[in-house]
């Protein structure tokens, strides 16, 4: 009856895929089983490799089943597993048999893998280049930044054709429907400047979730860069009241500064004074309603360690390669009340001209790069 069933379908010019679908979706199983199995050091490469080979000779049924087996967290097997999606699909896109709605569906369930997503995306494109206007717009929320990203720019992308044309309101309307999506720099900057062109002031700090209100203490001493392992008092407890000694014996006070810079930079040599091989310590509070998880986002010129509430959560000690918003991305929690922020900012001894800058800045967001909800009272 088998034989029959699969007689009639070759007979209509209907792919034996079905019929033979337990069988090949026990190879590409297998093929994926193993595959994911390797480890550091080249634990189960040689293993792979053969089952790579099957799984790169199945049809189009393979494609979601290996987008499932792709895991951020899972590099070693992504190298095996990519390549064998990359050439499956390059044949099925050249036969036009891309299984799209499977595909699709894959790429609207926000619960799969990001980086999966994006691929399942990239091919979908590759196939319908109208995919991008089609499904992106409804994407300006999606939990992948790589997708949430490319949703912006379409919807950006769009305002700027309207503007182009003189459709004044519909490009308003669509540069702040992007903003309502954007988490990176980069377009949150350009929307930002087009919306200025109607009217429109985008409050950049808020957007980002800067921190813009500190309290400065230095120059705690650094000679040498002994002071990045020492724990000045500050590391031990806040007293914005106190007075301690620094480095020459300076007296050290906490001074008030808030910064005004769109991505929060903090400019220590304009606001206290340049020293070399010192540390300076800045403090700020912030009021959460509710425990929730964090991405602290910081950039730094020089040294630099992060401490939340009163615990170590970030160390880098680097000089003057250079500092951009989002240098560094941490993860953390804020916990419901008033969490307290301290940061070690390193500046070593270099007397290039290039090497003189004291600066940082730090931004709280979720795991996309949107602002997290905080607020931070008036600094005194």
């Amino acid at each position: 009856m088998r034989r029959g069933i699969i007689a009639v379908a070759l007979s209509l010019g209907v792919g034996v895929g079905l019929g033979l679908l337990p069988a090949a979706e026990d190879a590409v199983s297998s093929s994926i089983q193993v595959i994911s199995k390797v480890g550091p050091e080249g634990t189960g490469n040689a293993e792979a490799a053969a089952a790579w080979k099957t799984l790169a000779k199945s049809g189009p049924e393979a494609l979601v089943p290996i987008l499932r087996a792709l895991k951020t967290d899972a590099p070693l097997a992504a190298n095996w597993l990519r390549p064998a999606f990359e050439a499956i699909a390059e044949r099925v896109l050249t036969a036009k048999k891309l299984p799209q709605s499977d595909l699709v569906e894959f790429l609207e369930d926000t619960k799969n893998d990001p980086s999966a997503r994006r691929l399942a995306y990239e091919t979908l494109l590759k196939s319908d280049p109208t995919i991008a206007d089609k499904y992106m717009p409804r994407m300006l929320k999606d939990p992948s930044p790589e997708l949430r990203r490319d949703a912006v720019g379409v919807v950006l992308e769009h305002g700027d054709k309207l503007a182009k044309t003189g459709e004044k309101d519909a490009a308003k309307l669509a540069y702040e429907k992007a903003l309502g999506g954007a988490c990176d720099p980069d377009q949150v900057d350009a929307i930002a400047t087009a919306l200025k062109k109607f009217g429109v002031n985008v409050d950049v700090q808020k957007h980002f979730g800067i921190v813009t209100r500190w309290h400065l203490a230095t120059p705690f001493d650094h000679t040498n860069r002994k002071g990045w392992d020492e724990a000045y008092p500050p590391e031990k407890g806040v007293d914005l009241k106190a007075t301690y000694k620094g480095k020459d014996g300076a007296d050290v006070k906490w001074e008030a500064t808030s910064t005004s810079d769109a991505h929060g930079v903090v400019d220590i040599n304009k606001i206290i004074k340049q020293y070399k091989g010192a540390i300076c310590y800045a403090y700020a509070t912030v009021e959460s309603e509710k425990d929730q998880d964090v991405e602290f986002r910081a950039g730094c010129i020089c040294g630099l360690k992060i401490f939340v509430n009163g615990k170590l959560l970030f160390a880098r000690e680097e000089y003057h390669h250079g500092s951009k918003i989002d240098q560094y991305i941490v993860k953390g929690k804020l916990k419901a009340g008033t969490n307290e922020i301290l940061l070690k900012v390193c500046q070593n001894e270099q007397t290039e001209a290039w090497a003189q800058k004291w600066t940082f800045q730090l931004r709280l967001s979720d795991a996309v790069g949107a602002a997290v909800p905080f607020t931070q009272k008036e600094a005194k």
